[in-house]
């Protein structure tokens, strides 16, 4: 894979009874595809992985990989408390015909280097190229660039989606590494494809594919003067990404533009009046006069 493109990191739809809507699911994933979007991420934290039971969280993976079959490629986020279910997630990626999964370093369990070293190894016995999830704002584990060659030495490292929200990391993970670089925050898309990204992990995307893509072919064009006047009307929407409640920022702004996914399970609550009536204001900004 050579990760180029937007990589939707696709929400899960509940209906009223916050149940999984696989219909819903399937129907978005479609659309997403048909504005454009070069790929797709399912079970991520956008899809709220650790908010499904195991069974949900299977089908959902089954579902966007059959929409997916044939379209765009397909990455599967496995992160889970324990490694051996991060490995059997893996399995059931693979089974379904996932091109690589994003791998987060251990969960929930402040790691020492080596068990970090030990968990992403155990993945790669399962065959498939790994894209590591590197958010050390959620993690007790920063993949610094030299830690990331390190892994790439005993593992089927592929990529890198880089989340530290330092730009200068793309540059210093090539110089370290051969992965490729993949922008994992949205505010930073830009700078991140200045520095090197090739691809992009978006979460906003779930809600205005097409610009989000445009951005992403003027910048890959070298059309930067267009692409940086896209990118300022973006950046009211695309800065939810790197908050807290980017999930619950992604689906309210899925109900305004009419394609509603259902509410956030707990523990993710409702956005504020105040962070509502800003998203209304960002989305209405990107809407054609």
């Amino acid at each position: 894979m050579a990760f180029e493109g937007v990589y939707v990191a696709i929400v899960t739809p509940f209906d009223e009874a916050m149940r999984v809507d696989l219909g819903r699911l399937r129907e978005h994933a479609s659309w997403l595809m048909d504005e454009g979007v070069h790929g797709l991420v399912a079970a991520g934290t956008c899809g709220e992985y650790a908010q499904l039971e195991a069974d949900e969280r299977a089908r959902v993976v089954e579902t966007v990989a059959d929409a997916a079959r044939g379209r765009v490629p397909l990455m599967v986020g496995v992160a889970a408390p324990s490694t051996a279910q991060v490995v059997r997630w893996t399995e059931h990626a693979r089974s379904v015909g996932a091109e690589a999964v994003m791998a987060l370093p251990p969960v929930q369990y402040k790691a020492t280097w080596p068990e970090v070293v030990a968990h992403y190894e155990a993945i790669g016995r399962v065959g498939l190229p790994i894209v590591a999830y590197n958010n050390p704002f959620e993690m007790s584990v920063d993949l610094t660039p030299e830690r990331l060659a390190e892994l790439a030495r005993t593992a089927p490292m592929a990529a890198v989606k880089e989340f530290s929200q330092d730009v200068r990391r793309v540059t210093e993970i090539a110089e370290a590494t051969d992965l490729v670089r993949i922008a994992g925050a949205d505010d930073l898309v830009l700078e991140s494809m200045l520095a090197g990204a090739v691809g992009w992990i978006a979460g906003m995307a779930n809600i205005v594919p097409r610009p989000c893509v445009d951005l992403y072919e003027l910048a890959a064009a070298g059309q930067w003067d267009e692409a940086w006047d896209l990118y300022r009307r973006l950046l009211p929407l695309l800065r939810y990404d790197t908050g807290p409640r980017l999930v619950q920022a992604i689906k309210y702004g899925m109900r305004v533009v009419g394609r509603a996914a259902g509410d956030t399970r707990p523990p993710r609550l409702p956005l504020d009046a105040r962070d509502r009536e800003r998203i209304d204001r960002a989305v209405a900004a990107l809407q054609p006069a």
